[in-house]
């Protein structure tokens, strides 16, 4: 077990990278450019490769092998980190753009392939528990060493030296993952190998209408789908905005790329590490409809923060508070939530797992995607506090979709303890 989680969580670690140098450093370096936060908030286009990534996850689910999909795509982030490091942000904001999509490209490719395999190594509701621990633990491991460590140095190293690291990185982990045991596993492999003995399957990975009904056949996938799609709406608007709030009135980028970038990232790794021990112990709908409502009392508290624009000790404190419990309650609901996609997913037919499982995180990321891309603009519409009423409000409506189908739907204790062992 502790093989599987150190290969799953060393992927998924370098797979945070790209977010972490989007979503953390270029928002507090375009605003210090004195970028308005619509534009800021349009940058998220460059995630838009996460949003097609469903497309091509059926080729990735028949075509090669896992370590092959792996290695090329790990591989191809070291060469696109190597050519972004002769590139002047300054002077090449066009180029910056372009290296960071490729980068999301090759990242969204490496993420169907590494499901994959997840869905395939875990196996009881223990290991899926601490897998999914380990995913987003390292996913936003991967973040904080790109948007939060990478943001408090570069003025130092500057940006042709961090992206000469960055390709260091991951020549090593392309290196690891090439002679990586755990990809011997006949679990792993045996989508792959049955593929060619199965009728029909080569004609659905031509015909994806029948992929799709085949996803959307699977039991519980309506709601989740559903979910997954709205669950961070209210959450995603308060975490764009807020800090760049902070910017505005309180702290210095630098500041921020300490507190927000490390401090309170470390935070939402801790509220996912919690996430997978509580899996163990206590059942998922419980866990959710309590988390839920936490969440909700948090954006209250920080709420009520964007009415002191006066700079001081103490609000700088509470500020910090209020980013450190957002992002540990965030985390928490992160890991419940990819435990119960992961639960849906392996109901499905073993030939489409991998599909199936891509195609609910392709919507968890349009999700987020779609909302932070919107967030900004309403915030320069209407001004921080008529917006975070609105994200708090959705929030709200959020819980109370979670608690209904903790009785009444899909998250329902008999049904979750028919998922496979």
């Amino acid at each position: 077990m502790n093989d599987k989680l150190v290969f799953l969580g060393l992927l998924y670690f370098v797979q945070g990278i790209p977010y972490g140098l989007q979503s953390s450093l270029l928002p507090v370096y375009l605003r210090g450019a004195g970028h308005s936060l619509t534009r800021i908030g349009f940058t998220k286009i460059l995630y838009f490769p996460w949003v097609l990534k469903v497309l091509w996850a059926p080729w990735v689910d028949r075509l090669s092998t896992k370590r092959c999909w792996l290695v090329g795509t790990v591989s191809g982030l070291a060469l696109t980190c190597l050519s972004s490091a002769a590139l002047a942000p300054e002077a090449h904001i066009w180029g910056v753009a372009g290296t960071l999509l490729a980068m999301n490209t090759l990242a969204s490719v490496q993420d169907i392939a590494v499901d994959g395999a997840a869905v395939g190594l875990l196996k009881g509701r223990g290991e899926l528990g601490l897998g999914n621990t380990a995913q987003v633990v390292g996913y936003k491991a991967g973040s904080v060493f790109a948007g939060g460590g990478l943001l408090a140095v570069i003025d130092v190293a500057g940006w042709s030296w961090m992206f000469m690291l960055l390709t260091f990185v991951y020549a090593g982990v392309a290196l690891f993952v090439w002679g990586a045991p755990v990809l011997d596993d006949e679990t792993v492999r045996g989508q792959q190998a049955d593929g060619s003995r199965r009728g029909g399957q080569g004609a659905d990975a031509m015909r994806p209408w029948r992929v799709w009904r085949k996803l959307l056949a699977v039991p519980g996938t309506p709601w989740t789908v559903l979910y997954v799609l709205t669950y961070k709406l209210g959450e995603q608007g308060a975490v764009t905005m807020f800090p760049l709030f902070l910017l505005d009135h309180h702290m210095t980028a630098r500041e921020l790329g300490f507190w927000n970038g490390v401090i309170a990232m470390g935070f939402s790794i801790c509220g996912s590490s919690l996430g997978g021990l509580l899996l163990a112990q206590f059942s998922i709908g419980a866990l959710m409809r309590r988390v839920f409502v936490l969440r909700t009392v948090s954006m209250v508290f920080q709420s009520s923060l964007l009415t002191v624009l006066e700079p001081s000790p103490l609000m700088k404190g509470m500020a910090i508070l209020s980013m450190s419990v957002q992002h540990f309650l965030g985390g928490l609901i992160t890991t419940l939530t990819f435990t119960t996609m992961m639960h849906c997913t392996q109901r499905a037919e073993e030939s489409i797992q991998a599909t199936h499982y891509s195609f609910l995180a392709t919507l968890e990321v349009l999700g987020k995607l779609t909302f932070s891309a919107l967030a900004g603009g309403v915030v320069d519409w209407f001004g921080f506090q008529v917006a975070f009423l609105f994200f708090l409000t959705l929030s709200a409506g959020t819980a109370l979709h979670v608690w209904t189908a903790t009785f009444t739907g899909a998250l329902r204790e008999h049904q979750l303890k028919d998922q496979p062992k």
